[in-house]
């Protein structure tokens, strides 16, 4: 069950999925509340799920991994212990910054980063392809990146 979020915490989280370091007096002021209301506010949202964590946004290329890649994968089996062993081989997997599973033709959708072609391939080689349980790959290497990093819509006002 979703939790009943009114204006001002839709402007909280606005706010935060924007400018994740602003202070609590920041918050404060930008939704015209006291501090100690804005931190109640913000620690129920934490406490309900709703906000799940902090993190920093990293650039990619910055770091050196410039190749990113779409990969549908198809397991060769759906057993409970084919799947299994998939999701912790993907959960292992540094390069694997996102997984889902899929409906359709293929099983999941990983998206991944890697330095190169050839990091790419060991990845494929050594991970997927080698014990994961894969029957199937198909790749799509991104050419440019329209929009990364948005944040979720919120109900309006």
């Amino acid at each position: 069950m979703a939790l009943n979020l009114d204006r001002i915490d839709r402007a909280l989280l606005r706010l935060l999925q924007q400018e994740g370091r602003l202070s609590n007096t920041e918050l404060a002021e930008r939704v015209n509340l006291s501090p100690s209301a804005t931190l109640r506010r913000v620690q129920r949202l934490e406490a309900a799920g709703v906000i799940a964590g902090y993190a920093a946004r990293l650039n990619a290329r910055a770091l050196g991994l410039g190749l990113t890649a779409f990969l549908r994968v198809q397991l060769a089996a759906h057993t409970g212990e084919a799947i299994e062993h998939f999701m912790r081989t993907v959960q292992d997997a540094d390069e694997v910054v996102a997984c889902h599973a899929l409906t359709g033709d293929m099983d999941y959708l990983l998206e991944i980063h890697v330095t190169d072609l050839e990091h790419y391939s060991r990845f494929l080689l050594d991970h997927l392809l080698n014990d994961a349980g894969v029957a199937d790959v198909n790749s799509s290497f991104v050419l440019r990146t329209v929009k990364a990093g948005g944040t979720l819509p919120l109900a309006h006002d």
